[in-house]
């Protein structure tokens, strides 16, 4: 559809646009992310670029909020949008978060903008009456996104900063473990660089705890027609197999996303050469994740 953008803003290191988009907002829930066309009706960007959602408020005009760093001429071009522009923004795309059916202790990890897609889910798992605590973090004070509401919103808010700058210095699975131990986390969520979910995922599974991911991968499409965002993700047949990450997830569970080998085919993928053959479909290999702005 056809948003109108309401309001900009400096968020730190990063920008925060919020548009009017009704029909996306009513139907939006954590963990879905949109596709927007930037450059302009005469622009040579053919490619749109996909962002996750930091707020959304169907009942206030219907908006979304879109939180991101400016990494190349389509984040340049949208960073510099002011009041009343239109954009062209498709969504709500791709699987969201999965939400426990009962009161469960629930512990939030983001790093850098990541966190902003965190926001909407704690309220969604707070209504459900489920404890939420807040792990956050980022390379430096100026990139860690929504420290003061998380606080807010969070049982217990934790942040970490690997220069020192705020919080504690180090990285978000630093401290994970001792967060998890203290407040008995039955279940983890995450969205940040994919280098952080894979320590975020292998935390969980020392604790024996449900992990789920929202990744980061480039998308052009956002609809799983250009294959840009594929990764190998292990089907519950125990089969692993190329899937698209803004139609089978963004979200997946952490252990059946083999971190080490994104970016390439693993040999024993199906359709490799010489993998058995098997399906080509996800089998369902997760469930509901965060795009990555790249340009």
């Amino acid at each position: 559809m056809t948003g109108t953008v309401l309001t900009t803003r400096r968020v730190d290191a990063y920008h925060a646009l919020t548009v009017v988009a009704p029909g996306i907002a009513e139907h939006l829930r954590p963990g879905h992310f949109v596709a927007v066309a930037v450059g302009g009706p005469r622009s040579s960007m053919l490619t749109r670029r996909s962002f996750s959602v930091h707020d959304v408020k169907p009942d206030y005009g219907g908006t979304v909020e879109l939180v991101f760093a400016v990494r190349g001429p389509g984040t340049s071009w949208l960073a510099e949008r002011r009041a009343r522009d239109t954009l062209d923004v498709v969504g709500p795309l791709g699987r969201p978060f999965p939400l426990p059916r009962d009161p469960v202790n629930c512990v939030l990890v983001g790093g850098d903008y990541g966190s902003a897609t965190l926001f909407g889910l704690a309220d969604a798992l707070q209504r459900r009456g489920c404890r939420v605590d807040f792990v956050i973090g980022a390379e430096s004070a100026e990139r860690v996104f929504g420290a003061l509401r998380a606080r807010r919103m969070g049982e217990t808010t934790t942040l970490t900063t690997e220069d020192g700058s705020l919080g504690m210095r180090g990285k978000v699975t630093d401290v994970l473990p001792g967060v998890i131990a203290d407040v008995r986390a039955d279940v983890v969520y995450a969205c940040g660089p994919m280098e952080t979910l894979r320590g975020v995922t292998a935390v969980a599974i020392e604790f024996d705890i449900p992990v789920q991911v929202s990744v980061e991968e480039a998308m052009a499409c956002g609809f799983g027609v250009c294959m840009t965002c594929v990764l190998p993700v292990i089907g519950e047949d125990g089969i692993t197999r190329m899937v698209r990450a803004c139609v089978d997830g963004p979200v997946f569970r952490g252990e059946r996303v083999r971190f080490e080998d994104v970016g390439t085919i693993p040999f024993d993928a199906a359709g490799a050469p010489g993998a058995p053959s098997a399906s080509t479909s996800p089998a369902s290999a997760g469930g509901g994740g965060g795009p990555r702005n790249v340009s």
